[in-house]
């Protein structure tokens, strides 16, 4: 029989088979595979995906919420918000890119008084930060920009005017270095812990109080639920969460010292820089505190141009920026003798009766220091030395106190807070140089001053000169301790956190206070010096305060600094039941303290008191 070929063809082979076997194997497994997730899609998590479908059609454009209100001591306003004209673009409602587009950048460009390229690059930074919302070209537009844009809406489609909380400073320059500015919040500060969950494009503090308690000032955003279909255009509004107000800050400020503060040092000081602190000795509370040159921080409520910042920055314009009040580093002059008078009766190198000899120089290692205008004023004891300032005493003082082991003119220095920072409120704190035997003799291994420690650099900072650099806010820290028996204060601006109508929410805690021991028979001492200054024949600043009916305890200082007139400074105290005040003034190149620092003082301490104003200029030529 013929066999036919179909029957004659070999049976499969076993490799083969293998092979359908491991690939129909694989093929079930993920037939499996999508059947299980398909099953897992829309059966176990169909209700969460849905859930997310609804969510797609539903978008948030944030409502800004206005900033909380600042008080003074006494309620009055200090800062407040008012109603600007934001001009905004909805990009969904733009024409095409194209010409159109491009003719409607260069016309709306024209109104608003900026780059048009600008424009575009606004548009997508905006966007990419907050998508859905729209995109801000002008914060603080002119009623007449307005107009121009509501007549002719035909022509500008897209773009809209509509209003927005612009911080308002009321006072203008008065007190900005105090209550500092307000911005976008940038990039490092979305990363920082206390901005945590706050959304871009935010304003926030960015300066001064504004800065330090903006949690409280800031408030909480609403919010506006839109409707959107799948393309991501509008439908229509669902609902409105309205904006809460941040929080009103009450601050220890009293707007009428502020204001006498300022004056004060313009009058005084003819426009040269300069600054001033008025504190509460028994608390630390910061009753005025003044830096000049000023800015007016309004200038902030809106985008400050690059050419702008560098001039208030500028040192040619005097630094307007600066707050020379607590980051102001100079050497302090006779101001400092108060100091220096406490080391070296707490470490007994004297006592208030210690008689020495001043003829009017005195030569120490190869160096002869002189008193000012070569003054002799004789056989003085502490109360005298402080009364007319002599300079040979405290001279003495600081050769004796140098090498004496504890360092006493560095110790008391320090514990009197100078050489560190004072712990204020207000950021941007300096906390100065205390120059120390370690720290100058640290510097010459470095090869980076030409010699060791000197006695010499002791018998300097004994009259507040030499390498030292204190701030007026540290200087009156310190005569707040000798004033109030010993009690380092911690200054602070801030009291309480009110609701919208003044009630109090919460007390605001400065922090502790530093307790150093001065004997009451030391300070009593160093206490009559400062009184004769100020009031008896002979004291340096006596002339500045005859006819004032307050007892004043005060110390002027003439500081010398390299390439530049005498630095004017005085520092007082005044006692009173209810009412006590440390004032310290400093005026740059102001000459003598008796000459500007002091006048300046006493129209700060005639606003306080409520005495006729007066402005004297002192005739002592003593520093």
């Amino acid at each position: 029989m013929i066999q036919l070929y179909e029957e004659r063809r070999p049976p499969i082979t076993p490799e083969l088979a293998l092979r359908v076997a491991i690939f129909g194997g694989v093929a079930l497994t993920l037939f499996a595979i999508i059947f299980f997730r398909l099953w897992f899609l829309q059966v176990l998590s169909g209700d969460k995906y849905l859930a997310q479908a609804m969510g797609n059609q539903l978008r948030e454009i944030r409502v800004q919420s206005p900033r909380g209100y600042v008080v003074d001591r006494n309620g009055t306003i200090l800062v407040d918000n008012r109603v600007g004209i934001g001009v905004q673009v909805d990009p969904q409602k733009l024409p095409p890119d194209g010409p159109q587009r491009a003719i409607l950048f260069h016309k709306l460009a024209s109104v608003l008084k900026i780059p048009v390229g600008r424009i575009g690059r606004e548009i997508k930074r905006q966007r990419k930060l907050l998508p859905y919302s729209n995109v801000t070209l002008k914060t603080d537009a002119t009623r007449a920009i307005y107009t121009y844009l509501f007549e002719r809406r035909d022509q500008f489609p897209g773009v809209t005017a509509r209003p927005l909380f612009v911080r308002h400073y009321p006072h203008r320059d008065l007190a900005a270095h105090l209550f500092g500015t307000v911005g976008e919040i940038s990039p490092p500060q979305l990363k920082l812990a206390r901005f945590r969950g706050v959304p871009q494009g935010t304003i926030v503090g960015q300066g001064g109080i504004e800065n330090v308690y903006d949690r409280y000032l800031r408030g909480r955003d609403g919010a506006t639920r839109v409707q959107v279909d799948a393309l991501g255009q509008p439908k229509g509004e669902l609902q409105v969460v309205a904006p809460h107000q941040g929080q009103q800050l009450k601050l220890s400020i009293d707007l009428d010292l502020q204001k006498a503060g300022q004056q004060a040092l313009k009058d005084a000081g003819g426009g040269l820089p300069g600054a001033f602190v008025a504190l509460d000795p028994r608390n630390g509370e910061v009753l005025a505190l003044g830096s000049t040159p000023t800015f007016d921080p309004n200038l902030f409520s809106k985008p400050v141009s690059t050419r702008l910042f560098k001039q208030l920055n500028s040192k040619a314009n005097g630094a307007p920026l600066y707050n020379r009040a607590i980051a102001g580093l100079y050497p302090t002059g006779s101001t400092y003798k108060v100091i220096t008078a406490t080391a070296a009766l707490q470490s007994r190198i004297i006592t208030p009766s210690t008689v020495i000899d001043d003829p009017g120089s005195v030569k120490i290692g190869n160096i002869t220091f002189k008193n000012a205008g070569g003054a002799a004023h004789g056989s003085v004891a502490l109360r005298q030395a402080l009364q007319v300032s002599s300079d040979v005493y405290f001279y003495k003082m600081g050769a004796q106190l140098n090498g004496v082991h504890g360092e006493p003119l560095q110790t008391w220095s320090r514990r009197l807070g100078i050489g560190r920072q004072t712990g204020i409120d207000l950021p941007g704190e300096f906390k100065g140089l205390l120059p120390t035997p370690a720290w100058r003799d640290r510097l010459f291994r470095k090869h980076q001053t030409d010699r060791p420690w000197s006695t010499g650099d002791n018998v300097n900072l004994a009259v507040g000169q030499g390498d030292l650099q204190a701030t007026p806010l540290q200087m009156a820290v310190a005569y707040s301790a000798v004033a109030n028996g010993g009690r380092v204060v911690t200054p602070h601006v801030g009291l309480d956190v009110e609701d919208a109508v003044g009630r109090a929410l919460q007390r605001i805690d400065p922090g502790a206070s530093r307790k150093v021991h001065i004997s009451d028979a030391n300070r009593q001492a160093i206490l009559d010096g400062l009184h004769l200054a100020a009031s008896a024949p002979g004291g340096t600043s006596a002339d500045v305060f005859k006819g004032f009916p307050r007892k004043v305890f005060g110390k002027t200082g003439t500081a010398q600094r390299a390439g530049q007139g005498d630095q004017s400074w005085y520092v007082c105290y005044v006692p009173d039941g209810r009412r006590p005040v440390v004032v310290a003034v400093t005026i740059e190149r102001g000459g003598f303290g008796a000459q500007a620092a002091a006048p300046a003082a006493r129209l700060i301490l005639s606003q306080w008191f409520g005495i006729k104003k007066k402005f004297v200029t002192g005739q002592s030529r003593t520093r």
